[in-house]
C-alpha cells in the first residue's frame, strides 16, 4: 500500500474530490447525459403506454400493447446508448493517459498549500439564545365590599325594628370580616405562588445564561483550535519550503509525493506511486503500480437484442485488449517521468530510475509479488529533449534503453537481466 506524506495525502484527497466533481460535470455535459435523459424519457413513455393499455377496451388494447412494446424497445435502446457513451468515455480516458497530462503544469506552488484566513462556522446557540418568556402578572380575587343593611324608617323603629337592624348590622360586619379575611388569605396565596414562580423563572434564566456562556466558551475554544491547527499546518508548509530549498531528502520526497498525488488517473485504470530520493546521486527511484489487465474494460460495444429483450456485449478482440493495456502501461511510464521532471523546476532531481509493475498474488506460491513491466532510467537533460506531444510511448522507452515486457497483458516480466543502464549504453 502506498504511503503518502502529510501534504501529499491531503492533496490526494482534495484531488480525488475534485476529480469526482469534474466527472459529474462532464457526465452532465457529454452525450452520455443526453442518452441517460432519453432512456429516462423512454421509460416514462413505457409506463404511460402500459397504463393506457390497462385502461383500454379489448379493441384498443392490442394497439396500446403494441405501442408499449415499441416504447419499451426504444427505452432499452436508449439505455444501451447511455452505456456505450460511458464505455467510450472510459476507453478514451485510458487511451489518452499521456495526452491528459501534457496540457497541465505539474509544478506545485507550496505556498498554495497554506491555509489563508480560517473560516469559522457561525455560533449557533439554538434555544439557549432565547430568554424565557416573562411571567404574566398575578390575578388577584376582587376585594369584598362591606354593604350595611338599610336603617329602618321612624315608624318601623317605633315597633322594635331598630333592634333587628342592629342585629343585621352585626351579622353583616361579621360576614364582611370573614370574607375579607378569606380574601386576604387568597391574595397571600397568589402572592406566594407568584414569588415561587419568580424564583423558578430566575433560576431557569440563570441556568440558561450559564449554559449559553459555556457554549460560547466552547465555541471560542473550537475557533482557537482551528486557528492553532491552521497555524501549525502553515508552519509545516514553511518548514517544507525551507527544507526543500536546502535539499533535505525528506522534503524532496514529500514534494514529489504532492506532485504525484495531483496525477489523477481514470477510475478504470487506477495508478499508485512510491518513491525514494538519493541525495548523493540526486536520483529518484520511482515505483509505479498499474492495475491488472483483468480490471481494464474488455467490452467493445453494448447491444440490445429485441427478440430476447436483453442487453448483450461484444468483446474486444484479444489483440485489441493486449494493445490497449500495453499502450496504457507505456503511457503511464512516460507520463510519470514527465510529471516529476516538469514539476521539479529547481532541478533537484538529476535522474529517475523507474519501475512500472503490477501487484498480484503469484500463481505458483500464492504469495504477493510485483511483476515488473517496465524498468527504465533517464536523466533530466535527455528526457526534456523529447517532444512528448508527438512521441509513441513504446518507442520512447525503447529509445531510452528500457527493459519492457514482451506482453504486459499476459504479465510477462520485463527482462532485467542486463540492467537498464547497461542496456541503454548498449
Amino acid at each position: 500500500m502506498t504511503k503518502r506524506g502529510f501534504f501529499a495525502e491531503l492533496n490526494y484527497q482534495a484531488q480525488q474530490a475534485e476529480k469526482r466533481r469534474r466527472q459529474q460535470l462532464a457526465v452532465e455535459a457529454r452525450a452520455q447525459a443526453t442518452a441517460i435523459r432519453a432512456a429516462e424519457k423512454a421509460r416514462r413513455d413505457v409506463e404511460r403506454a402500459n397504463s393506457t393499455a390497462a385502461r383500454a377496451s379489448a379493441a384498443q388494447q392490442k394497439a396500446a400493447e403494441k405501442e408499449a412494446a415499441r416504447l419499451h424497445a426504444e427505452s432499452r435502446l436508449a439505455e444501451v446508448d447511455a452505456m456505450n457513451a460511458a464505455l467510450a468515455t472510459s476507453l478514451a480516458e485510458i487511451d489518452g493517459l499521456l495526452e491528459a497530462t501534457l496540457d497541465v503544469d505539474d509544478y506545485v506552488d507550496l505556498e498554495s498549500l497554506k491555509i489563508e484566513g480560517v473560516e469559522h462556522p457561525p455560533f449557533q446557540p439554538g434555544a439557549l439564545a432565547t430568554p424565557a418568556s416573562p411571567l404574566p402578572e398575578s390575578v388577584y380575587p376582587p376585594e369584598p365590599l362591606y354593604q350595611e343593611p338599610p336603617a329602618p324608617g321612624a315608624l318601623a323603629a317605633a315597633f322594635g325594628a331598630k333592634k333587628k337592624h342592629h342585629a343585621a348590622v352585626e351579622r353583616a360586619r361579621t360576614e364582611y370580616d370573614a370574607a375579607r379575611q378569606h380574601w386576604q388569605q387568597r391574595c397571600a396565596a397568589v402572592q406566594a405562588d407568584y414569588a415561587t414562580r419568580q424564583q423558578e423563572h430566575r433560576n431557569a434564566e440563570d441556568t440558561r445564561l450559564k449554559k449559553l456562556k459555556a457554549a460560547e466558551a466552547a465555541y471560542q475554544e473550537e475557533c482557537r483550535t482551528r486557528e492553532a491547527q491552521a497555524e501549525a499546518h502553515n508552519q509545516k508548509v514553511d518548514k517544507l519550503i525551507s527544507d526543500l530549498a536546502f535539499d533535505v531528502p525528506d522534503a524532496i520526497e514529500e514534494y514529489v509525493g504532492i506532485v504525484l498525488s495531483n496525477s489523477v488517473y481514470p477510475d478504470a485504470f487506477t495508478v499508485t506511486h512510491d518513491h525514494t530520493f538519493d541525495l548523493e546521486t540526486r536520483e529518484l527511484t520511482l515505483n509505479v503500480v498499474v492495475p491488472e489487465p483483468t480490471t481494464v474494460p474488455t467490452v467493445k460495444e453494448y447491444r440490445y437484442v429485441k427478440a430476447k429483450d436483453e442487453i448483450t456485449t461484444t468483446t474486444l478482440p484479444v489483440k485489441a485488449q493486449k494493445e490497449r493495456y500495453a499502450d496504457a502501461v507505456w503511457q503511464t511510464a512516460v507520463r510519470s517521468m514527465h510529471e516529476v521532471f516538469e514539476a521539479d523546476r529547481a532541478s533537484k532531481i538529476y535522474s529517475i530510475a523507474l519501475t512500472v509493475g503490477v501487484d498480484r498474488i503469484a500463481p505458483a506460491t500464492g504469495l504477493p509479488e510485483t511483476v515488473p513491466l517496465v524498468m527504465a532510467t533517464t536523466d533530466r537533460k535527455a528526457f526534456e529533449a523529447f517532444d512528448l506531444a508527438k512521441v509513441v510511448p513504446q518507442a520512447t522507452l525503447e529509445h531510452m534503453g528500457a527493459a519492457l515486457s514482451k506482453s504486459p497483458f499476459d504479465l510477462t516480466p520485463a527482462d532485467t537481466s542486463l540492467g537498464v543502464r547497461v542496456r541503454r549504453q548498449a
